[in-house]
């Protein structure tokens, strides 16, 4: 099948199937804003960087490789951190090669969307893609485009899969926003079977305990969450982006002078 950015063949190795995802060219992709998600990750090879952030052809060419190599890193990274994803057997010439999830009779495993539930199965489940994200959270990443599509079910439960545009919680400014969204898309999915599950605030319960550096892998969540009435500081805020846009101007005038 094909997606946004990848097309996924089931594969023959040896006598097992596997999945080979297959990443489009930059100028095929249909995923939007990319610039959105590549903030924050950076590469320690300073040349490289610097032809990223010059838009070199070598530093666009770099650029691609960091986009492939995320997917690959977060899988083995949230594998140890106790996340049910496929696991990953390695990344080749722009070819990742994973596990294939299947159901009970050997099928590739449905997607969310694909199928339907009670309403006890779907807070059981909530709890778990909830724990997931936790999970994700307490390893340093934001999935970034969470929802019933990027999700399978088996009979052992969900499974994350879909990661290319993972977000780096620490180092971009959009990683808040973008777990209230995973959490709002997946709580939407769930709670048309269970309807209380849309009453939860699961998203800005585990960011402010991230904030607090009290989040912990096997932290108990209640989605409650008792939002401030204060009024915005908006002059502080203002403040605070004519800061950063001098800082990256610097930053600019720097590259052009070498």
């Amino acid at each position: 099948m094909s997606g946004k950015e990848a097309q996924v063949f089931l594969v023959r190795c040896g006598d097992e199937t596997r999945c080979a995802k297959v990443y489009k060219d930059v100028a095929k992709r249909s995923f939007k804003n990319a610039v959105q998600y590549q903030e924050g990750r950076g590469i320690r090879n300073s040349r490289r960087q610097r032809a990223i952030d010059n838009r070199s052809k070598f530093g666009r060419d770099q650029q691609e490789v960091i986009w492939q190599r995320a997917e690959v890193d977060a899988l083995y990274k949230l594998a140890d951190a106790g996340v049910r994803v496929p696991k990953a057997y390695g990344f080749f010439d722009g070819v990742l090669l994973m596990e294939l999830i299947t159901d009970a009779e050997g099928d590739v495993a449905p997607r969310l969307n694909d199928i339907t539930m009670s309403a006890e199965q779907a807070v059981k489940d909530h709890a778990t893609v909830m724990t997931y994200v936790l999970r994700m959270l307490c390893a340093g990443l934001v999935h970034g485009d969470l929802s019933e599509f990027n999700v399978l079910q088996n009979e052992s439960g969900p499974v994350i899969i879909d990661f290319p545009q993972v977000v780096n919680a620490s180092g971009n400014n959009n990683a808040k926003t973008m777990l209230q969204r995973d959490v709002r898309n997946i709580t939407q999915y769930y709670a048309q079977y269970a309807p209380q599950l849309a009453e939860t605030h699961y998203a800005e319960e585990m960011w402010e305990l991230h904030e607090k550096s009290q989040l912990a892998p096997n932290r108990k969540l209640t989605g409650k969450f008792k939002f401030s009435t204060k009024a915005a500081d908006v002059d502080s805020v203002i403040s605070m982006i004519d800061f950063a846009y001098e800082e990256e101007m610097a930053r600019q005038d720097r590259l052009k002078n070498g």
